[in-house]
């Protein structure tokens, strides 16, 4: 059975053009303009994924207001943003709101099906046990591969796709300092440096509220940044 995505976005040539991809991908596609349309086939009948952008006709923040509303209706169904906001404050907001990934417009459309695909690869196997295979132990840390979760000091934190995927790419090899060009392409997002520094911040955040003196995420000045082990969470 082919997955049903909806697509909310006021902006008709963008709208019609992620549709035409990821129809040809096999997907079952719904498009609206709208909060309102979007809320209406909501009310009736929910997606299995959807993409969001924020600001919807005359609504500047509508997106948050759908998303909200969305994840009061399902707490596991995946939401992205897609936006061409590409501020901090935008970003933590939609994070916040429940969304499990946050994405700018000028991502590219084979990037954009890979993320897809990795939710629904996380929704398929969320009720699964892990596979020992696909676990990465480094210290506290354990990041399953096939789930696309983590744990740090037997706690989860709650990553975005894409912050998994930083994090494994600074996890893989401690020590190892990555440039931000190095962590977009293993993280597969292609932004400006200033939004990967806005990721990272982020992840220690999520870390911090779970461990107080979290400190594996070092900034190396000039370089990038790099996953430190230290001796008590060796």
């Amino acid at each position: 059975m082919s997955r049903r995505i909806a697509i909310v976005e006021d902006e008709a040539a963008i709208r019609e053009n992620y549709a035409d991809v990821l129809r040809k991908q096999g997907y079952e596609v719904q498009t609206y303009a709208n909060r309102k349309d979007a809320m209406a086939a909501f009310d009736m009948r929910l997606p299995n994924l959807a993409i969001i952008d924020i600001g919807l006709e005359n609504e500047i923040d509508g997106g948050f207001t759908l998303c909200q509303a969305l994840r009061s209706m399902s707490e596991t169904l995946p939401i992205i943003f897609l936006t061409a906001r590409d501020n901090d404050f935008d970003t933590v907001s939609g994070l916040r709101m429940g969304a499990d990934d946050y994405l700018t417009k000028d991502i590219s459309l084979p990037h954009l099906t890979a993320r897809i695909a990795a939710l629904f690869r996380r929704q398929d196997v969320i009720d699964q046990p892990p596979s020992p295979e696909s676990l990465l132990h480094r210290g506290k840390l354990v990041l399953d591969i096939g789930r696309l979760t983590v744990t740090y000091d037997g706690h989860p934190i709650g990553l975005t796709v894409t912050e998994f995927w930083m994090v494994h790419a600074l996890a893989k090899f401690p020590g190892h300092v990555k440039s931000r060009q190095v962590l977009m392409q293993e993280s597969k997002i292609f932004v400006d440096g200033s939004t990967i520094t806005s990721h990272v911040k982020r992840i220690r955040k999520k870390f911090l509220l779970i461990s107080e003196d979290f400190d594996c995420i070092e900034t190396v000045y000039g370089m990038g940044y790099r996953w430190n082990i230290t001796d008590e969470a060796a």
